[in-house]
């Protein structure tokens, strides 16, 4: 089985890729999603992330999102020391979702798999790519956040130049035919890795 990661600066459309590959008929494991419910049900996680952030991260016993954002947004090392603590759990439960799967190529969508290394552990990652001033429409309207905000958190991700240098596979997601894009790249798949 192929385990593909699929990622994508903030904005960039990876959901929609995503959903296009489902209805593709290929399993993908929305990795944020997951890390989402993590938060709010592991134990262990909010013990720890409790015991590095303080009581407030959680409020009645729910993550408390801007508190968090707040934290992460302004300060490097402690986003590290999150993503260091939530990544490995998430990666178990992919480990666990990818045994489950029947299908010979299975997809792991997440955000940040280049700027923790995590594309490594895949057997190829698909880039989603879109123009920034795109991008940021689309997280202006998602989230209700300015533009100043929205330009924040595209700063503490890692450039299109940077995640393009470590993989061929781009989708471009400005109105370009998706469909297209995502079966050309899946032959390209095929082919190398023989499945």
């Amino acid at each position: 089985m192929l385990q593909i990661g699929l990622s994508g600066g903030i904005g960039s459309g990876k959901s929609t890729i995503a959903m296009v590959l489902e209805k593709m008929g290929y399993p993908v494991f929305y990795s944020d999603q997951v890390a989402k419910r993590l938060y709010d049900e592991h134990p262990l996680l909010q013990k720890q992330l409790v015991d590095l952030l303080g009581p407030e991260v959680y409020r009645d016993g729910q993550l408390n999102k801007q508190f968090l954002s707040e934290q992460l947004f302004s300060n490097a090392e402690l986003k590290a020391q999150v993503s260091a603590l939530v990544h490995p759990i998430v990666r178990s439960a992919f480990e666990s979702w990818a045994q489950q799967q029947t299908f010979d190529l299975v997809f792991n969508e997440a955000a940040i798999l280049f700027e923790t290394g995590a594309y490594l552990k895949f057997d190829a990652t698909v880039l989603v790519l879109a123009p920034l001033e795109t991008r940021i429409e689309r997280v202006q309207k998602r989230d209700s956040l300015s533009r100043e905000e929205v330009l924040k958190r595209v700063a503490n991700q890692w450039t299109d130049v940077q995640k393009m240098a470590l993989t061929p596979y781009h989708v471009v997601n400005d109105g370009r035919p998706l469909l297209i894009q995502l079966e050309e790249i899946i032959a390209e798949l095929r082919q190398k890795f023989k499945v």
